[in-house]
């Protein structure tokens, strides 16, 4: 019979190393959480061997024989460990993520998409990789949500999934976009330059116009000199009396008030802890992972 000294030692054990792990994982970058999270997945999971993947080339015609499914027994959830807990609400939420594209008739607007393999899932293809099919860059990256329209068990199905690409794959998806916005801004320009020659030629019309002022001009600077901008006499500005037009230092204080009451302390106040669920706890592992 196990003794409370025993279960008492085997769950701070269990407590130290669920620390050291959270130590250990929160010091790496997105792409090595990645892989660890990956390993820790086949390990308990899988087959319990990982290989690290090579950079494999296949066609479509190969991808399309391979079949993404992954089905786990009882017995396999049953792991209750939170290395496994972690490593496994990765996976799950990698599921039909991100996908691949293929984007050799980008110029015909055509652009196919499909999902990743379990190889590519691993590897980071289309995460931390360019999901651009035959490219492999890694700097620059960006995010696109794409429409992804495919058929599963004889069913039509539309998601919207993030397609990760390098800035050259990504003016690709965009061609069509970025030459319809180029034509539109050369036409603005052209028009930009219109207008201000017309606009130049009609200032100098101006110019020779205003060389010959008459006497009625003459008058009419002179009143203006003489009065002020509401009527009053120069140099005397129209300000109402204290009393009349303004509203007097007494009044807006009783406009503003005083303090707060005493018992508003409570909308002022911090507002209570709340102790994040497991889900949270475990995303925030993965904040800068799904970009």
């Amino acid at each position: 019979m196990t003794t409370f000294s025993a279960l008492k030692n085997d769950v701070l054990s269990r407590e130290q190393r669920r620390q050291h792990y959270q130590d250990y994982v929160k010091g790496l970058n997105a792409y090595d959480r990645h892989k660890r999270f990956v390993e820790d997945y086949v390990k308990f999971y899988g087959d319990g061997k990982y290989e690290p993947p090579k950079a494999p080339v296949k066609t479509d015609s190969d991808i399309l024989r391979e079949s993404y499914r992954f089905l786990r027994s009882d017995e396999d959830d049953a792991d209750t460990s939170w290395e496994a807990r972690l490593a496994k609400r990765y996976y799950d939420k990698l599921f039909k993520e991100y996908c691949i594209a293929d984007l050799s008739r980008y110029k015909e607007s055509k652009v196919g998409l499909r999902w990743r393999t379990e190889k590519e899932v691993v590897a980071g293809k289309g995460q931390f990789i360019c999901g651009n099919k035959e490219h492999g860059e890694r700097n620059g990256l960006r995010s696109y949500e794409v429409n992804f329209a495919y058929k599963e068990a004889g069913e039509e199905k539309n998601a919207l999934v993030k397609l990760r690409l390098c800035p050259k794959c990504a003016y690709k998806l965009n061609y069509r976009k970025e030459k319809e916005l180029a034509r539109q801004q050369r036409k603005e320009e052209r028009r930009s330059r219109k207008r201000r020659r017309r606009d130049s030629k009609g200032k100098k019309e101006d110019v020779d116009s205003d060389r010959e002022p008459g006497p009625d001009k003459e008058d009419a600077g002179t009143a203006s000199a003489e009065e002020g901008v509401d009527g009053s006499p120069s140099g005397q500005p129209a300000v109402p009396p204290q009393g009349e037009g303004g509203t007097s230092t007494e009044t807006k204080t009783q406009m503003t008030g005083g303090s707060l009451p005493a018992d508003d302390s409570i909308w002022t106040g911090k507002k209570p802890e709340v102790e994040p669920s497991k889900e949270e706890e475990y995303d925030e592992y993965f904040r800068d992972m799904f970009l």
